[in-house]
């Protein structure tokens, strides 16, 4: 009988030496691979964010040990500078674009050529390709194109027979040139997503909805929409993201001018931060950029993410 118990299917010694064998192999995977990635973190996310919000009680110029120190002094200049306020303006502005016109235009071109055909290859690689364009080089093109004397705009409005428009020099319509950039950068990525995605729908329910006699505008709202829900919601947290941290597209384009009617928060970090050796006041605009970036991440989690997941 013991014998007979010893090599009883049933017996639990042989699961359970399983389950000791794949736990001590997984310890030994998180011993090896966790402490490498912790050090990175830790140097390259966690000290620079201790030390900027170590510096941003400081008035310092980057040079020695910080020493003036001045409290919220920093923190107030900022709440009470129009230049901060148009930055906020601005970066709202992005948010607003990229949702309601880069993400739209990205879904309708994903609903045209995500099916797997060599024309559509073609049209996805010529989509993307702003994306894959680095963004300072992307920022010099079109600068090239706006420029009032040589570019495309100035070459545009003299073959109609007008005056030469410095579109990037205008108070009112450089930051729209600006937007525009930016839509036609970042689409190709959310496009890409989508395509991603309806590319994983079943066809079953397509062609069902199709045999139930409805048209192409309703399988897109009833069907596919629906079916790529997850898709659109992480699209939406990326374009919110990449919105509060534009930076290397303005540079290069207006550098935050006309009159600093271009800056976002990143680049009125740079300019009045960095580049003016105030890095006690730069480290305070990071401080809170780094608090909007976590407080919208957290609201995005438990509203979006999780009805999601639901």
């Amino acid at each position: 009988m013991q014998m007979l118990d010893a090599r009883s299917p049933a017996s639990p010694r042989p699961a359970r030496r399983i389950w000791r064998g794949a736990g001590s192999s997984r310890f030994a995977a998180i011993a090896i691979l966790l402490p490498p990635a912790l050090i990175l973190f830790s140097l390259f996310v966690i000290l620079p964010l201790t030390e900027s919000g170590y510096y941003a009680f400081f008035d310092w110029n980057g040079y020695g040990t910080p020493q003036d120190y001045v409290g919220l002094r920093n923190f107030e200049q900022i709440a009470g500078h129009s230049v901060f306020h148009t930055a906020i303006g601005n970066t709202t502005k992005i948010v607003a674009i990229s949702l309601f016109i880069q993400m739209p235009l990205a879904l309708f071109l994903a609903l045209l050529i995500y099916r797997k055909t060599p024309t559509n290859a073609v049209f996805r690689l010529i989509f993307f390709v702003p994306y894959i364009l680095a963004e300072v080089a992307a920022g010099l093109i079109w600068s090239f194109v706006f420029d009032g004397n040589y570019g495309v705009t100035a070459a545009i409005a003299r073959s109609f027979g007008q005056e030469s428009f410095f579109i990037l020099a205008d108070r009112d319509w450089a930051f729209v040139a600006v937007m525009t950039v930016i839509v036609w950068k970042y689409f190709g990525f959310h496009m890409m997503i989508y395509i991603a995605a309806l590319q994983g729908v079943p066809e079953d329910l397509i062609e069902a909805a199709k045999i139930e006699g409805a048209k192409r505008s309703q399988i897109v709202r009833y069907v596919q929409i629906p079916q790529i829900r997850p898709a659109i919601i992480v699209s939406a947290f990326f374009a919110i993201i990449g919105a509060l941290q534009v930076f290397d597209v303005i540079i290069p384009l207006t550098n935050g001018g006309p009159s600093n009617q271009t800056h976002t928060i990143v680049t009125y970090l740079y300019s009045f931060g960095l580049t003016r050796l105030k890095i006690g006041f730069g480290s305070a605009v990071g401080v809170l950029l780094f608090f909007a970036a976590i407080l919208v991440a957290v609201f995005y989690q438990r509203i979006f993410m999780k009805g999601s997941r639901a």
